[in-house]
């Protein structure tokens, strides 16, 4: 839950949008209009709140919100 909640704030930083605008199975270009420079951003927002080192090619093929959070909580 705490990591849902931290996923939902850099999202909403990177992209400026309200956090309870972001559903958990938001797709990130779809519904968050997510551009492939914003979805670099979000890569590297996710690893400085998170402090950890994800694989970018990886990182890159997550495209929902609930797909973030499990990817990061195999980081953690």
């Amino acid at each position: 839950e705490e990591v849902n909640a931290r996923v939902k704030k850099v999202i909403a930083d990177v992209l400026e949008r309200n956090v309870t605008d972001i559903g958990d199975d938001a797709n990130f270009v779809n519904d968050l209009g997510a551009s492939s420079i914003q979805s670099i951003r979000l890569i590297a927002g996710f690893e400085e709140e998170f402090e950890i080192e994800m694989d970018e090619d990886k990182s890159l093929q997550v495209q929902t919100v609930s797909g973030a959070v499990t990817f990061i909580n195999s980081y953690l």
